[in-house]
């Protein structure tokens, strides 16, 4: 297994893995990975895929945002998405390509890297926890549309 930077020929696998993971947001997803070849995204700053075969099986992508709960730092590396396909879990896959999201941190100067998850996704929640996350905090967030 390997990990390394996205690149165009990974294009499709992309697409799809990121389609499994947000599957009702499929029609962002060929914008989002434009934006990111194209230099333009602001929601993704650096993706690694891990490889077996040259054949894409998993990915992060990394960004630093202006916040990040439970850290008082002003900018943050943070883990925008996180996937791995079912057949390569538990082979290590997800904490390589979290290693390397931490080393890219470090490379850029941070000393913390933030991430989260669904509230109830136990899965993901354990294995932050065994590669040395700290939870911060739980909350449920609101947005409301105003009319004027």
């Amino acid at each position: 297994m390997l990990i390394r930077e996205i690149k165009h020929s990974d294009l499709d696998r992309w697409s799809k893995m990121r389609s499994a993971l947000w599957p009702n947001t499929e029609d962002a997803h060929v914008t989002e990975i434009k934006d990111y070849f194209e230099g333009r995204s602001i929601d993704i700053d650096q993706v690694y895929v891990a490889t077996v075969n040259d054949n894409a099986v998993g990915f992060i992508e990394l960004n630093i945002r202006e916040f990040a709960e439970g850290s008082r730092r002003p900018r943050v590396p943070y883990v925008e998405a996180w996937y791995v396909e079912p057949e390569y879990r538990g082979m290590n896959c997800g904490r390589l390509l979290m290693r390397k999201a931490e080393s890219w941190a470090l490379g850029q100067g941070y000393s913390e890297l933030a991430s989260d998850t669904e509230i109830d996704n136990r899965q993901s929640i354990a294995i932050h926890a065994r590669l040395g996350f700290e939870e911060t905090e739980r909350i449920v967030c609101f947005l409301k549309k105003l009319r004027s």
